[in-house]
């Protein structure tokens, strides 16, 4: 069996190496995620069809507004991660933020997982210490991301 370079062959299509940002909110919230955080990858159905929707970025500062998130529901079920970059200390978060569900904020200073059921609002975030960056990542079972945090300028 060849092998072949990860984009290449007859599944090339489904490897996916750099960023197809997705412009997600107003070009003023874009401009200002990009001041705390780098978007690495993200895939949906418009970056491969039939695929879900995922999203990795690194945060590596605390954002100019509070909270940098509003709350949301997804009609699909999401996972969120938070993760320490220290490999000698892979559950050390080296930061601090709440992360809301349904209304009821959470501290989260440790390497973290979040399921949250579709129909479920979650997701005011606020970031208030950020000493090493932290690796995010969230997964939403739905092949695009809707009703999402990113600000839209309409209010929602």
């Amino acid at each position: 069996m060849a092998t072949v370079r990860g984009t290449e062959g007859k599944y090339g299509k489904h490897f996916i190496q750099e960023l197809h940002d997705p412009h997600a909110g107003t070009p003023e919230f874009q401009e200002m995620y990009k001041r705390f955080s780098r978007r690495i990858l993200w895939m949906d159905s418009n970056v491969v069809p039939g695929a879900f929707q995922m999203n990795t970025a690194w945060y590596h500062h605390v954002p100019d507004r509070d909270p940098v998130f509003e709350e949301h529901v997804h009609e699909d079920d999401e996972i969120i991660g938070f993760f320490g970059t220290n490999p000698d200390d892979p559950y050390a978060l080296d930061a601090e933020l709440t992360f809301s569900i349904d209304g009821e904020d959470h501290l989260i200073d440790k390497t973290t997982l979040v399921f949250v059921p579709g129909g479920l609002p979650h997701g005011r975030i606020s970031i208030k210490r950020i000493g090493t960056p932290i690796f995010h990542f969230s997964v939403v079972t739905g092949k695009n991301y809707d009703n999402g945090a990113y600000d839209t300028g309409d209010g929602k």
